[in-house]
């Protein structure tokens, strides 16, 4: 699944991508940013609180392997309807939050993914079958699912709309 092939890629392309969505991000003002319809009836502010959930969802299920625990949330065999009942659980949890503690929880998620790939050693990353929660995937493949692919879907999304809301205005 993944197209990286050492731990230097990977970093790589999560940081780029995340690079790129925040140059999005730059051109936004914060009414920008809570206006919603960018996704159904998600603003900028819920895609990042989504993203930040997806993160902390995927260190939840790194760190359980790492222990030997079992997560309640369980990455292998997760259908499309219990994907979509835990986006609209986080939509709902991270509704209420401010534009300002949602800008920093993604920062300070961004920073401990960073931080966790830089301490997985690449036999971690890209051994099939190192965990078993893992299922026929590598620990690769779930880093860039929840970052640097979900920071892609991001962007391109709120490009999108970003690009309609001007052409209107």
């Amino acid at each position: 699944m993944t197209k990286q092939k050492d731990k230097t890629a990977l970093l790589h392309d999560i940081q780029s991508e995340h690079h790129r969505l925040d140059r999005v991000l730059d051109n936004l003002t914060p009414q920008d940013m809570l206006q919603g319809g960018v996704i159904g009836d998600w603003s900028v502010k819920d895609i990042l609180a989504h993203l930040t959930a997806w993160e902390q969802v995927f260190l939840h299920w790194y760190r359980c392997g790492l222990s030997g625990k079992s997560s309640d949330i369980e990455p292998v065999g997760m259908g499309k309807k219990a994907i979509d009942a835990l986006n609209q659980r986080f939509y709902d949890q991270y509704a209420g939050h401010n534009l300002e503690d949602v800008l920093a929880n993604f920062l300070a998620s961004y920073q401990e993914i960073l931080a966790v790939v830089n301490e997985t050693t690449e036999e971690e990353l890209f051994s099939p079958g190192r965990y078993a929660w893992t299922g026929k995937y590598i620990l690769a493949d779930y880093y860039m699912s929840n970052t640097g692919n979900h920071y892609r879907w991001a962007r391109q999304k709120i490009h999108q709309w970003w690009k309609v809301t001007k052409e209107s205005a």
